[in-house]
């Protein structure tokens, strides 16, 4: 299949940033469990997709430790991303970045954020293209995805979730990244994609802001689509699925309401820029205590070559 938009995954790996996750990311025990999640369920999944007709940029802190340095210099030769290394990335330079490893090559460029320690069904990519273009510019979300916790798989909708896309114009270009995945919405139109679980969540120890959501199913019927990224998976026993139905899921579902109503609340009386400030102190104290869990890793594929930003 050929894409008629340059189509470019976006993933920060450990990019320094001011929000909650930043005295998180710059930790030793953080980054090695994220580069193994990374290799066991991310890489994999992008490597393994049905269409190859996509870029993959992911961003690095210039000051990483030479053994991750090492480690992504390895995975970038026979790989499919793009290794870039930023203290930070501004607009103008996000897009000279895109454009330089696409080639801007079509009148329209398409962004898909990706987090490193995600993944993605095996036709994320070519369901995403075979979207007819509307008007620009326009987020996507394929809004079916899967939760894994453990060997515990769930069932989730979630309409603005964080493998979100916009689709848009490189003259008047913002990317996926221009605000909030949640928040996207205010500011373009959107089309929303039902079908198959296009995606999977990982929730371990190391997550700063996933939970468990959803209903509690069985693997079974989506390993020829996440084909590896469900290995150990539990298939589903009547007895669990009860108790997820009857106990588990209505206590899962007051906790959210509960969080979506406090950060409501704290949205409307901080604004994005307050409610990131309050997330950096709570990230900040827990970075303090929290133990990074490790977690097997897998090989990867197919290469591009590696670049190196200057500061910006």
């Amino acid at each position: 299949m050929q894409a008629d938009v340059d189509h470019i995954l976006l993933t920060r790996f450990n990019l320094p940033s001011k929000g909650a996750e930043s005295f998180v990311r710059s930790r030793d025990g953080w980054l090695r469990s994220r580069m193994e999640l990374f290799e066991r369920y991310c890489l994999p999944s992008v490597a393994s997709q049905t269409v190859k007709s996509f870029n993959w940029v992911i961003y690095f802190d210039p000051q990483s430790p030479e053994w991750l340095k090492t480690k992504v210099r390895q995975l970038a030769e026979t790989s499919v991303f793009t290794p870039i290394y930023r203290a930070e990335v501004s607009r103008q330079e996000l897009l000279q970045d895109l454009r330089e490893v696409s080639g801007a090559k079509h009148a329209n460029l398409m962004t898909t954020n990706l987090d490193n320690d995600d993944g993605l069904a095996l036709d994320f990519v070519q369901r995403l293209q075979e979207i007819p273009a509307g008007p620009l510019p326009t987020a996507v979300f394929l809004v079916h995805g899967l939760i894994r916790s453990d060997q515990r798989i769930y069932l989730r909708t979630d309409r603005s979730n964080a493998f979100c896309s916009v689709r848009e114009d490189w003259s008047s270009a913002q990317t996926c990244w221009a605000t909030w995945h949640n928040l996207l919405r205010t500011s373009m139109d959107v089309i929303e994609v039902g079908g198959s679980p296009a995606w999977l969540q990982v929730i371990h120890g190391a997550n700063v802001s996933n939970r468990i959501r959803g209903r509690r199913i069985s693997a079974a019927p989506y390993r020829p689509t996440f084909g590896s990224l469900l290995d150990g998976a539990e298939n589903l026993k009547h007895g669990a699925l009860l108790k997820d139905v009857m106990v588990d899921r209505p206590v899962r579902r007051a906790r959210d309401i509960g969080r979506a109503v406090v950060k409501e609340a704290a949205m409307a009386m901080m604004g994005k820029d307050g409610l990131d400030r309050l997330k950096a102190g709570i990230a900040s104290h827990y970075s303090t205590w929290t133990q990074i869990p490790h977690s097997a890793a897998i090989g990867a594929h197919r290469s591009r070559p590696e670049r190196t930003a200057g500061k910006g």
